[in-house]
Formats: C-alpha cells, structure tokens, sequence
C-alpha cells in the first residue's frame, strides 16, 4: 500500500464533508496507485531501442500539432489480443464460418496450401506476389459460391474468439477527440472488422476508416462480389488507398461523406501500429516526414526480439496492452493544460 493510502486509511471523523473530502482523495490515491502499477507492469514488456530518437520524434509530431497526424494500424494480433483465455485468437478471416461447412473446410485447405507459400524464403516477391492474389481470389469465390450472408457474418463475430487489447478503447477516444483518423489496415475482410468493432466495442468511432476488402450484398443479405481491387497481405499498404472502395465517415453507413483520401496524405506524420515487420510497409504510399512505428512481439520473442528492435521505435512483447500507446499519444497530443 502507498503511503498516501497508508495516510488516509486511519483518518476517521464525524464530519460529512471532511468524510467526503478524504473519500475523494482516497479514491485518487487508489486510481493514481493502480496507474502506477499498470505503468510498471508495462515497462517490463517494453523496449525502446534508441531513447534519444524516439524522444525527437515525439518533440516533432507534438511541435506539428494533431492536424498533421496520423494514425495506421494493422488489426489482427495488433488491435486484437494474440492469445485470449490461453487460446490463440482468431484473426478477422479465421472465424468466418459459412452456414455451409464444406466450404469452410475447402478454404481451412487453401490456408494449409497457400500460407507456407506466404512466408517461403526461397520464392521471389513477384511470383509470391501472384500466389498471394490467387488465394484471395479462390477464397472469396468461395465465400460468394457457398452462399454466405451477412447473419453468417454476425453469427460468427459472436461465437468467435477474438477481443480488443486493453486499452484499444481509450485509444481510440483520445484519438477521436483529438479529430486524428486511424486507417486500419487488413487483408481480411472490412464487413467482419466493422462488426467487431459494433460487438466487441459497440460504438462506432467517427475518426476510424477500414482500408481492406469489402463485400457486396444482395437484398437479402447474400454475398453477390467484392468491391474495388483485392488487398491482400503482400500489398496492404498505404498504397491501398487507392485500391480500396470509398471509405465513408462512419462504420457501415454506405449513405455517408466519401473520404477523397487528399485530407490523409496531407497529414505527414505517422504513429504506426502492427505485429509484423511487414507492418512497416502500409506508410510505403504516404510521404511522411516523421513517423513513429510501434510493434508488437506477440510470440517467438526469442528468435525475433533482435530484428524487431532494430525495426520497430517500440517494441510491447508477450501480448501487452495498449496503455503504452495512450500514454504516447498524450505526448505527441497534449491538452492545453499539458
């Protein structure tokens, strides 16, 4: 217990207000000890490799303001938690289940063929290139053959294992209320992120666009085709933003403002998210003139530490929170009183 809490802990009086007055600083000291703990309890998942320029970045982007920023990030394992109750979550296209098992059993073979082929040292980046765009081609083929809808969609956000990082949350807020757009960037399927988001979050965030390929749906909820061309995992970057379909202003309103993306490439400093080294590349299309990259180390910390820290400015290991990145971005966005 700190002292603080020691303090007030053996204060008793009669005295409504001076009750009330010790209450309130009580439970200040208590929310300010739990901060305290959770900061230390971060620190151990922490690296920064180079303090010295991660401090001048932060000065630059602070200097610019919030109207030059912005915010990408991956979503699965980046904004989602990589293990959950012991569990490995499942990513945005892992837990789509389609009401026919087949073709959810023909896709799981696609990933089982395709994926070693995704990660090959030895097959060069354009014919992996190909290959990566003959999976995603297959595999929404069959999503559109095999008849999903969109409650096939709800259904399975629902009965999925999936979960927001703690945190995720407050980033967002700040990030809202400071008008910072967050990109997020994925391969997998912009239906299924969006809702996550309503299930897992249920709110929608103004400030967030979804940069990944979306669907098609009949009157009836049946997916007909996909829209724009196909982001896949070798060619998510800020490129895609030129790809993608319209992004709209708010989550699912396909009636709303279309973004022209010039606001975005306007904005030349980035705060970057995500759990590859790949990751770095979704910045490729912006010409940025500071950007802050954070990675997350959600497994195999031994062999990767080293090429993470030499990558990434931070590096959060063993599936931590997000509180470190709130924590930055009230630096980088301090309020008038700050």
């Amino acid at each position: 217990m700190s002292r603080c809490l020691r303090s007030l802990s053996v204060i008793t009086t009669r005295c409504p207000a001076v009750r009330r007055h010790y209450f309130v600083r009580l439970t200040y000291c208590r929310r300010r000890s739990e901060m305290e703990e959770r900061e230390h309890q971060l620190s151990k998942l922490t690296v920064i490799g180079d303090p010295q320029l991660l401090d001048q970045k932060i000065a630059a982007i602070r200097s610019a303001g919030p109207s030059k920023l912005q915010v990408i990030a991956d979503f699965d394992a980046t904004l989602t938690r990589y293990w959950i109750d012991g569990r490995r979550g499942q990513s945005s296209h892992g837990l789509l289940q389609q009401e026919n098992p087949e073709y959810d059993a023909k896709r799981e073979a696609l990933y089982y063929y395709y994926h070693p082929l995704e990660f090959s040292p030895t097959i060069p980046i354009e014919e992996k290139t190909k290959l990566m765009e003959e999976w995603w081609g297959k595999t929404h083929a069959l999503l559109i053959e095999g008849g999903l809808t969109y409650d096939d969609i709800k259904n399975s956000v629902s009965n999925a294992t999936i979960a927001f990082r703690e945190g995720v949350v407050e980033l967002f807020e700040v990030l809202e209320e400071k008008d910072v757009p967050i990109l997020i960037f994925s391969a997998g399927l912009a239906d299924i992120i969006e809702e996550v988001l309503r299930q897992k979050v249920h709110r929608t965030f103004k400030n967030i666009k979804i940069v990944s390929n979306r669907m098609l749906f009949d009157e009836n909820g049946r997916l007909v085709s996909f829209k724009g061309k196909t982001i896949h995992s070798l060619n998510k970057n800020e490129h895609a933003l030129d790809m993608a379909a319209p992004l709209h202003d708010q989550l699912g309103d396909t009636d709303g403002a279309v973004n022209d993306n010039a606001s975005v490439k306007k904005r030349t400093n980035v705060l970057l998210f995500g759990d590859h080294i790949g990751d770095l590349g979704m910045s490729d299309g912006l010409n940025y003139d500071t950007r802050i990259s954070v990675g997350f180390l959600n497994d195999n910390i031994k062999k990767n530490y080293d090429s993470y820290c030499n990558a990434f400015d931070i590096v959060y290991t063993n599936d931590a929170p997000m509180w470190g990145a709130v924590k930055l971005v009230s630096q980088i966005c301090p309020t008038e009183a700050d």
